[in-house]
């Protein structure tokens, strides 16, 4: 290298490290709000594809951030702890689905929301996806449009199919909206079952036996996936076969799920974390959308409900569990 190249790369090096210390001083440890609406906190596989989302942006938990996790069911409490985040003074308030962003938004204007939503128009959380304004940004799960393709997909899974049992968190109304209409298209009979908690799932199950669904289609949210073990519980006990969102609610013996890499979700909603706290404004951020979708078969558990799974859809599965 020549003088003149080494100086100009000197240089150059120099003015990205006076840049990286004006966005960052140096010492600076941000307080990352994670505002999480179930009744457990989100599994160990969630908060560590944030971390590693984090890290991809450039900060390292017990280094340069800190992450406080709260949870809770109600919209009450969660607004409550949202609160104390706002008090607390946090950098950023992350949080899950519609609820908890809702919540955030009402306790504060100011500090910046992240999102990883179902549904951010038909939540009321946003005007616009392409530029949001207000404190809010973040990625959108694409939930209505998802939960109306697993309907077509358990349909495509049972031809015959003529009834199915919805379980849906009626905080997310415009997943039931997308879902009905393409319940007419199929001639499938929707039967819905509000639940607002644990305790309304037993019920669920035993008005869709006394009305034979033939199937479950498990929306998406915070809520019902905090439930999923109860849920999967109560399917294989019913006989009945059941379309998830997440990948890993097929692995842990779902029958099928379709949806958004939920690890990937998680890191790219830190990511968006990451370039606030750099200083961008969250009403300058487009919302993302998921980059990544897996479409998983659980074959073992075919085999309990004595399912054939046609070839058409073992072939377009990214993962056939055996």
């Amino acid at each position: 290298m020549d003088r003149r190249a080494f100086i100009s790369t000197l240089g150059g090096g120099l003015l990205a490290a006076s840049l990286g210390a004006e966005a960052q001083p140096v010492g600076t440890t941000y307080r990352v709000g994670l505002l999480w609406p179930g009744g457990a906190p989100p599994s160990p596989l969630r908060m560590e594809a944030l971390r590693k989302g984090l890290l991809d942006a450039g900060y390292v938990e017990g280094q340069n951030v800190a992450i406080d996790v709260r949870h809770a069911e109600t919209a009450e409490r969660l607004y409550e702890l949202a609160a104390e985040m706002v008090r607390s003074k946090v950098s950023v308030i992350v949080s899950f689905g519609d609820l908890g962003p809702k919540m955030a938004q009402k306790a504060t204007k100011t500090i910046p929301i992240v999102a990883a939503t179902d549904d951010f128009i038909g939540a009321g959380l946003v005007t616009s996806l392409g530029r949001p304004e207000g404190n809010t940004t973040g990625v959108n799960i694409l939930s209505p449009e998802l939960s109306a393709k697993r309907l077509s997909l358990l349909k495509e899974m049972l031809p015959k199919l003529s009834r199915v049992a919805v379980l849906w968190d009626p905080v997310n109304p415009s997943q039931l909206i997308a879902t009905q209409n393409a319940a007419k298209s199929l001639a499938v009979k929707l039967q819905v079952f509000e639940i607002r908690g644990r305790d309304d799932l037993a019920k669920a199950f035993q008005a869709a036996r006394k009305g034979r669904a033939e199937a479950l289609n498990v929306f998406a949210s915070p809520l019902l996936s905090s439930l999923q073990q109860s849920i999967r519980d109560l399917a294989a006990s019913h006989r009945l076969p059941a379309i998830y969102q997440w990948r890993e609610h097929a692995e842990e013996g779902g029958l099928v799920s379709y949806g958004p890499s939920l690890l990937e979700v998680w890191r790219q909603t830190a990511v968006v974390v990451g370039r606030i706290l750099k200083g961008a404004k969250p009403g300058d951020l487009p919302i993302e959308q998921p980059t990544k979708f897996e479409f998983v078969i659980n074959l073992k558990t075919a085999k309990v409900l004595g399912l054939t799974i046609p070839a058409s859809l073992l072939g377009r599965a990214d993962e056939v569990i055996e």
